[in-house]
């Protein structure tokens, strides 16, 4: 890994920054050098393989060192994992034309990227950020590729937090051979580590004109990087290992009480050594002659005080990171209906924040991944794309699908009713046509399986409309030849009309 290098020094001794493609090279690599030991230190953390009985006194660790080598009590993960299980990407929406969406869903399913975004959003949760890298392949299609952070550095420009100036990726493969890529301007430089630093040996034109890495950032603030959700957790996490350790070497001392016996005479082999006088076991029998001689037993340890401490520090642990207390639960029923959406309010604004935050990049990805195959043209209508997120609230069945009936009182579109309803926009695409087919399968069934009754039903009913239709018909022809023998009508023949009607 490279050394920590300075900023550039101009001839008056400010900091400027870097003018050609090698500068650009040794000092993001020196950037990410500078960060990786706490990516590593918070990735270890959430595996739970950070260092045990950090407090520990040397004695502790000689005598105890085989028992803690492989024991944790790790809440990190939890915290991290509690959050990423309730983010998961349905789909897009980048335009008011809904046929549009199709071509964000075939990028996004074609990289894979259902599993790919969830390590993303992990990641990012975890060390700070991660980054999207959006390039095509020899056919124009859009590839994405997830980096970690511990691989990519980015640059923005003076003033800015949202355009990069430059990009740099850093990676060591299978056989040890170290290898960068440097996004500047229009140009890709890419390389591989020679002796004393990386080294540039082709440069590639960049049809997007700007660095093509997205950062994935966990929460960035105005001011400063963006920061891991462990940050403000590990301090609580070395308390609990602590508090926990010292627990479990006290359980060692304390798991066989001590005994002790007075009135007894001390007897000593020839060298003046005391001899144990008796062979303590479970079944032993402890006795002696002497009237005087009395037996005792020193009380145990009590824990209970250890326990209380590492239940205060897990409750304190759990506000810090709002994450619901049932989770860390001790003991007791765990709360059911209202009261755990209630306990778990906390938790589900703590992901949609995050959702907000990665939702903006997943935007941006999706745009540069469609500019890509566009020949590197960004399209202005998707400007206002939109990320379709899965519900992030935990409901019964049973309460979801009721809160939809009501909505659907209210007018609301079958269309957003199935997309509230979990389902995912290519499912929603299929369900006009599976709907249409099954009104006609239901048809064809019917008119091919009508029973003997029902036939009959309907030869009557025809047969009944085509006698009233002979009826009426015979009517129409009665009542014309009537008025045909009708005499002329006039005030002069009312006496003849008067005795034709009689």
């Amino acid at each position: 890994m490279v050394a920590a290098l300075d900023k550039p020094v101009g001839e008056e001794g400010v900091m400027s920054p870097p003018s050609t493609p090698q500068m650009w090279m040794d000092y993001l690599s020196s950037k990410l050098a500078s960060r990786s030991g706490n990516y590593k230190r918070y990735g270890e953390y959430y595996d739970g393989k950070h260092q045990k009985m950090l407090f520990a006194q040397t004695k502790y660790r000689t005598e105890f060192a085989h028992i803690f080598e492989r024991w944790n009590d790790n809440f990190c993960g939890l915290i991290i994992d509690s959050v990423n299980e309730r983010m998961f990407i349905d789909g897009f929406r980048l335009s008011e034309e809904p046929t549009e969406d199709k071509i964000a869903r075939e990028i996004w399913q074609r990289n894979r990227l259902d599993s790919e975004s969830n390590s993303a959003h992990l990641d990012a949760m975890i060390q700070g950020a991660s980054y999207a890298v959006v390039w095509g392949d020899e056919e124009g299609k859009a590839v994405i590729s997830i980096e970690s952070a511990e691989h990519v550095a980015i640059q923005y420009k003076p003033g800015s937090r949202h355009e990069i100036e430059a990009a740099g990726k850093f990676y060591v493969d299978d056989w040890g051979r170290q290898f960068c890529t440097l996004w500047w301007k229009d140009k890709v430089y890419t390389g591989d580590w020679k002796i004393g630093g990386y080294s540039i040996d082709r440069t590639e034109p960049n049809p997007l004109g700007r660095p093509p890495v997205v950062p994935i950032q966990n929460r960035s603030r105005l001011v400063g990087e963006p920061m891991s959700d462990l940050a403000t957790v590990i301090p609580l996490q070395d308390a609990i290992n602590k508090t926990v350790a010292d627990s479990l070497v006290a359980s060692e001392y304390a798991a066989w009480p001590q005994r002790y016996v007075t009135g007894l005479e001390i007897q000593e082999d020839e060298n003046g050594n005391p001899i144990e006088p008796f062979k303590v076991a479970v079944d032993k029998l402890l006795q002696a002659e002497d009237p005087a001689a009395s037996f005792g037993q020193f009380a145990a340890a009590d824990l209970s005080n250890y326990v209380d401490l590492v239940d205060m520090l897990t409750m304190h642990m759990a506000s810090v990171a709002r994450v619901p207390f049932h989770y860390m639960l001790k003991g007791g029923q765990p709360p059911s209906g209202d009261a755990i959406t209630s306990a778990e309010a906390g938790l589900v604004s703590k992901t949609r924040e995050r959702m907000l935050h990665f939702g903006e990049a997943w935007e941006q990805v999706i745009r540069l991944a469609i500019a890509v195959e566009n020949g590197g043209q960004l399209q202005e209508e998707y400007e206002a794309a939109e990320v379709i997120w899965r519900d992030p609230e935990n409901r019964t069945e049973a309460q979801h699908i009721d809160a939809l009936l009501k909505l659907q009182q209210l007018n609301v579109p079958k269309q957003q009713l199935w997309q509230d309803a979990g389902y995912t926009p290519s499912q929603i695409a299929r369900f006009d046509q599976l709907l249409e087919e099954e009104a006609k399968t239901e048809m064809e069934r019917a008119d091919k399986y009508q029973t003997q009754a029902q036939q009959q039903e309907l030869a009557l009913a025809k047969q009944g409309a085509d006698s009233k239709l002979a009826v009426d018909q015979a009517d129409i022809k009665a009542k014309s030849a009537k008025d045909a023998r009708k005499p002329p009508q006039g005030n002069s023949g009312n006496a003849n009309r008067q005795r034709f009607e009689k």
